[in-house]
């Protein structure tokens, strides 16, 4: 891992060869990147309302509104990325240079096509959810509809869509010394942080010192802020996904009751008893937080940038400091949002005490996948 390259990670532009396609298909490059980011966000907005209504109405059929935005995101980010790969490969196929559209050229298929490599990141993801679709609705159709999210087609489900969003970073990743590729990182990281530690309901049926999703929630944070902060390089990059991250959880807050409640007043079904006083579920599992530990990560990472100090350490550091913050800060943000909660100081400790050992551990991936994604720029 480069020394320098966390805080300065605008050193790894692209060369030459990369400024002479810059401005082929310049219009294509943006509206395939900001097709698959809004492809990402209604997948999001749609599994908030989704969990929201299971809460709030019950189980349900899988032809819902709310099911409808969740399969229409990972349409809308497929069929982004798909035009994207036709764009790569009809360039290749006439000889001309593979312009600039989202990572390295990947040729595939036997090398009948020729993939960006955020883009076949993120197609994938899109094709395996619509097809994991069939599964969880031929699960459904043996088993009934259930309200967890750990059954085996949910958990391919999540994974599926998490691939998008990688897919989402790395595209705008290759484009980071453009002013709306790091616009989209600001937008496209805090979505990854909300949805990164859902499929860890997976772990619901381990006996773990702590509740999984917490835990990724611990990890996953971390590893996403420092990860995005080094790829933008740029003072107040860290505080601006945090905001970001924010906003995006009040929008949630707002959106989710009232969508849930709205699509049920409009079908005629009641909601349930004993609802008042309980936060949107979503929402509630995002690190409102994330700022205090942003800081933390601006100053370390200034540290390193105008002191001298070893980028591989600091990351490490920064991982470990913004760990502890969130394993501090969630179980009360936990206890604060729900009014009848009663967090344990036991668990408070053992969460903050977790928090070391995955922070260090979400720092040295967030340095690694730093050094990693200059790699996906095309030569």
């Amino acid at each position: 891992m480069s020394t320098s390259a966390p805080p300065d990670a605008t050193a790894a532009e692209a060369g030459p060869a990369a400024d002479i396609t810059a401005s082929d298909n310049g219009s294509a490059a943006r509206i395939g990147a900001w097709g698959v980011l809004l492809g990402t966000a209604v997948t999001l907005v749609g599994l908030s309302w989704d969990i929201q209504w299971h809460n709030e109405v019950g189980p349900d059929t899988f032809f819902t509104l709310p099911h409808l935005f969740l399969y229409s995101g990972s349409a809308i980010s497929g069929f982004a990325s798909l035009a994207m790969v036709v764009i790569a490969t009809a360039a290749q196929r006439a000889g001309r240079p593979v312009p600039r559209l989202g990572g390295t050229p990947i040729r595939v298929f036997g090398s009948n096509l020729t993939a960006p490599l955020g883009y076949m990141i993120a197609g994938a993801g899109a094709a395996l959810f619509l097809l994991y679709g069939l599964l969880d609705l031929e699960w459904h159709s043996i088993y009934g509809f259930d309200a967890v999210l750990n059954t085996p087609s949910h958990v391919a489900l999540f994974l599926s869509i998490s691939l998008t969003m990688i897919g989402s970073i790395i595209v705008f990743a290759a484009h980071r010394d453009h002013r709306w590729g790091q616009l989209g990182i600001v937008v496209a990281i805090p979505i990854l942080i909300t949805f990164a530690p859902i499929p860890t309901n997976a772990l619901n049926n381990l006996h773990l010192p702590a509740d999984p999703t917490i835990l990724g929630i611990v990890l996953f944070g971390p590893m996403l802020l420092i990860l995005g902060a080094a790829l933008l390089a740029r003072t107040g990059a860290a505080i601006a996904i945090a905001a970001a991250l924010g906003a995006m959880q009040a929008l949630l807050w707002w959106f989710s009751p009232w969508a849930a409640q709205t699509y049920a007043s409009a079908i005629g079904l009641p909601l349930r008893d004993g609802l008042t006083g309980r936060p949107p579920e979503l929402p509630v599992m995002m690190p409102m937080f994330l700022i205090v530990a942003a800081v933390a990560v601006e100053a370390l990472f200034w540290l390193a940038r105008n002191r001298g100090f070893d980028a591989r350490k600091i990351v490490l550091v920064a991982g470990a400091v913004t760990g502890v913050v969130i394993g501090v800060t969630f179980p009360l943000q936990l206890a604060f949002t729900h009014a009848s909660s009663r967090i344990a100081v036991g668990d408070v400790v053992t969460i903050t005490l977790l928090g070391i050992p995955l922070g260090l551990l979400a720092g040295f991936l967030g340095g690694r996948f730093t050094t990693m994604l200059p790699a996906v720029r095309e030569a």
